[in-house]
């Protein structure tokens, strides 16, 4: 089977290419812009995530032999746009905000130069892959938040599309998470993996003090040992029992957790294992996860949750036409105006305004030639990811991943303290745009 990306596409976009290779338009400069008119969900801030991935798919994005005999056989379009998809690779310039960067309504979070040809084609491609990556690494940020400095590990394969969950893993990672279950993303993605058993193996087993032994036995007592199968303070007796007081930890999935977990807590203490955490899994999100506060948790496993986005499974992002060259080499403003669909066209500039404290109080979106004023207190937000068609490595792979995590980690450190409210509001900073 083929591992190109380029069918990962919509047919509009090829039908565009081909109605504009035969009327002459097809080669036109042209700058085209991700951004999303609002926050999911009334957030206050935006995490960027999918940068990486996207770029690794834009260097696979090939027309080869089994792609251009498919498009011919379904006339998706004419020969002349067959023989230019033949030849296709991205020469353009891709810039836009650092994996891991915040975001706010309007932030011109990646553009695109090229032909109009050339950047139309990887309108879906980019949108499919930042509008979910962004989704789940916007869920897990508030997750992250509502931790208060808990480790959380992702555990939500079993709840998204196989290679979703794969960029889910990633996703989360990136946004705080420390662990994801899912052994592909640790292999691809450099994550560390984490998982002991499910009930099943306590099932399997004629009891689960056998089930636990032979955990142990395989694992060492510093394992995880799940000990709601039956009843929880039996479960929490056996696994003491057989592990000793150097049990590693015990894992909930049901029940009251705020309740539960302070029984289990006082259970461990009064049977010596006052070392041995207490994790829970039982269908978190940012609002569980924010109730246990003040319980003796541990560490928290999320899945359904963090991989639909808690409630906003997408980002809510749109690849825009922002601008075209003109005949003397300036940049000509195009802009969407229908009714709640505004945009703004032009090339952009995006900063952000910082307080003598270094605490982040404004986007500012400079338009055309304008520039921030000398020595404003401003951090630049463009970083080049494709100069000339050539991909800048440093954001693929397992160090790319590491490093917008390390990105992120930064980034929300200049957030206001508003903006980690979890309740519905308006964005933390205002976004305003600067002409000339």
């Amino acid at each position: 089977m083929s591992t190109s990306t380029a069918l990962h596409t919509d047919r509009y976009e090829l039908t565009m290419v081909d109605a504009a290779m035969k009327d002459g338009t097809a080669h036109e400069h042209c700058l085209f812009e991700v951004f999303a008119r609002r926050l999911p969900g009334a957030r206050r801030y935006g995490v960027v995530a999918g940068t990486g991935r996207l770029l690794e798919l834009i260097r696979d994005f090939r027309f080869g032999e089994p792609e251009l005999s498919w498009l011919a056989e379904q006339e998706v379009v004419g020969s002349e746009t067959l023989d230019w998809l033949a030849n296709y690779r991205f020469s353009g310039n891709i810039w836009g905000y650092q994996e891991g960067e915040v975001y706010f309504p309007n932030s011109p979070i990646l553009t695109v130069e090229a032909s109009f040809a050339e950047g139309v084609v990887l309108e879906t491609l980019a949108l499919s892959v930042l509008n979910y990556d962004s989704a789940v690494a916007n869920a897990a940020t508030r997750m992250v938040t509502a931790a208060i400095g808990r480790p959380l590990s992702e555990m939500g394969s079993r709840r998204a599309n196989e290679e979703a969950a794969v960029a889910a893993a990633r996703a989360a990672y990136i946004s705080g998470f420390g662990a994801t279950s899912n052994l592909e993303a640790g292999r691809r993605w450099g994550i560390p993996t984490m998982g002991t058993a499910a009930h099943a193996f306590t099932l399997l087993h004629e009891s689960e003090e056998a089930a636990f032994r032979a955990q142990i036995d395989r694992l060492g007592v510093g394992t995880t040992l799940l000990v709601d199968t039956y009843d929880v303070a039996e479960g929490v007796a056996t696994a003491v029992r057989v592990a000793g007081p150097g049990l590693g930890a015990v894992r909930l999935d049901s029940g009251d957790l705020p309740t539960l977990v302070v029984d289990v807590r006082k259970q461990l203490d009064e049977l010596g294992a006052t070392d041995t955490r207490i994790t829970v899994t039982n269908d978190l999100d940012e609002h569980a996860i924010a109730a246990l506060a003040a319980s003796p948790v541990d560490s928290y496993g999320v899945g359904t949750s963090v991989v639909t986005g808690s409630g906003s499974p997408a980002a809510g992002m749109v690849y825009k036409l922002v601008a075209r060259r003109g005949t003397d080499g300036e940049w000509i403003p195009l802009a969407k105006a229908s009714e709640g669909k505004v945009s703004i066209g032009g090339k952009k500039t995006p900063m952000r305004r910082l307080s003598a404290s270094g605490r982040a109080n404004q986007e500012r979106i400079y338009l055309g030639h304008a520039t921030p004023p000398e020595n404003a207190p401003e951090r630049a937000l463009n970083v080049p990811l494709v100069t000339d068609g050539v991909i800048d490595e440093r954001y693929l792979g397992a160090a790319g991943t590491a490093l917008a995590r390390e990105h992120r980690e930064r980034a929300v450190t200049e957030l206001p303290a508003g903006a980690f409210r979890l309740g519905r509001g308006d964005a933390a900073l205002a976004t305003v745009f600067i002409e000339n």
